[in-house]
């Protein structure tokens, strides 16, 4: 335990005293947008925004309706839009995690369903919430909210698809050479 004095002076500099800390792992550098994967939606180097200014995440959807399946609250939806190039038609059925109030980009408050779905980013899976939202008048169908980014990435906004990049470079590296 560390003395009064080093106390004291931590509240200058929190580096000053040697008082055993857990490690952090370091934070893993993001740009303002990206090319995510979502598995479990079928959804594959589909554009992201990284906003720190939401809270939750998001995923641009339509024609939400809640449904019962084996007696459990889930929500029905059609993933984007039907310009999008990864818009199939198909309904996705899924459990609901919550119902949140949501204020979206123009301030206005609305009633979301929240669902959980794993993010792909750097070659890591990611468990995270989803609000259900009509994105249709915004640049991404998804918004990677801070919930996802707190503890894991920092973000530079001049930077742009680093998560995208690397995998590329990945999966260019395991290519065989005749």
């Amino acid at each position: 335990m560390a003395d009064s004095s080093c106390f004291l002076t931590r509240l200058e500099n929190p580096y000053f005293c040697s008082v055993a800390k857990k490690k952090k792992a370091p934070l893993r550098v993001i740009g303002r947008r990206d090319l995510v994967d979502i598995p479990e939606l079928e959804l594959y180097a589909v554009d992201a925004k990284v906003d720190t200014g939401a809270y939750t995440s998001a995923l641009h959807v339509a024609k939400v309706k809640p449904v019962h399946k084996g007696g459990e609250p889930h929500v029905q939806f059609k993933l984007l839009h039907h310009s999008h190039p990864g818009y199939t038609k198909k309904t996705i059925t899924l459990p609901i995690h919550n119902q949140k109030l949501i204020r979206n980009s123009f301030g206005i408050e609305e009633m979301r369903y929240i669902i959980k779905a794993h993010v792909v980013l750097f070659g890591k899976t990611y468990l995270t919430e989803f609000s259900l939202a009509d994105r249709s008048k915004m640049d991404t169908p998804v918004l990677l909210g801070r919930k996802l980014l707190y503890r894991r990435f920092l973000v530079d906004v001049s930077l742009i698809d680093l998560s995208h990049k690397e995998t590329l470079k990945h999966k260019t590296n395991d290519i065989p050479t005749p």
